[in-house]
């Protein structure tokens, strides 16, 4: 059953709806409220993000979600050509019936190939230049990593729309380890060479060349990248 309380604005010309959508034992479930921030939320965007698209101030967005106020019918229209939706599922919830709508895959099973292909191209990368010390390792790893890059997208794009969003982040906060680490060590290897007075090979891992002294401080910026990397992750998350 979906329940419509109309309530009207005062001398406003612009009409409020108060919307509550109930189960069949009465309970209530998800509203107007819940709704738009769990569109923003797959988006991926924060309110801010939103206000702009809609019009409005980030003030305006978090008094929606908190259900302190309602937008009017002219930025519900914004909100459903923005989330591509229907109004009639802003407003009561209401999914259109069409054949598509069908079950999409969850993005995560994407992010796992693709962390895992970054890993295998990692691990590569590392054993053919361990045995064989040709600059073609680095070139082999970065190909299969951007098979796992491709993977995850192909999953943004291909997965369910609820899970899109924790999908990514975790994604990131993995693989930054991962796809830094070549990148990095060939930067360093090169310019430990350039500053050693020698030329510096293209290994996937820094290599011990100048000093002790360089070679810890490119893994203390090793360290220092990823882990500032996954805490803005972490702190993007919670304001989504």
């Amino acid at each position: 059953m979906v329940d419509k309380i109309p309530s009207a604005a005062g001398g406003n010309a612009t009409a409020f709806f108060g919307i509550m959508t109930l189960s069949k034992k009465g309970e209530s479930i998800m509203n107007i409220a819940d709704r738009i921030q769990n569109l923003r939320k797959t988006k991926g965007i924060s309110q801010e993000e939103l206000a702009d698209k809609v019009g409005v101030t980030r003030q305006a967005v978090s008094k929606w979600e908190s259900e302190q106020s309602t937008p009017d019918i002219e930025k519900i229209i914004i909100m459903s050509d923005y989330f591509e939706v229907t109004t009639d599922y802003l407003l009561k919830g209401i999914e259109p019936k069409t054949e598509e709508t069908k079950k999409k895959p969850d993005t995560g099973i994407f992010s796992i190939v693709g962390t895992a292909l970054n890993f295998i191209g990692l691990m590569v990368a590392i054993m053919i230049w361990h045995e064989k010390r040709v600059d073609s390792s680095v070139a082999v790893g970065l190909i299969i990593m951007a098979m796992g890059c491709m993977s995850f997208a192909l999953g943004q794009i291909m997965g369910a729309g609820e899970t899109r969003v924790k999908a990514k982040e975790y994604f990131w906060r993995i693989n930054l380890w991962i796809l830094v680490f070549i990148p990095l060590s060939l930067c360093f290897n090169k310019l430990d060479g350039f500053f050693g007075g020698y030329v510096g090979l293209t290994a996937p891992y820094p290599l011990l060349g100048n000093s002790l002294i360089t070679y810890g401080l490119c893994w203390l910026v090793y360290f220092g990248i990823c882990i500032a990397g996954d805490l803005i992750l972490i702190k993007r998350g919670k304001v989504l």
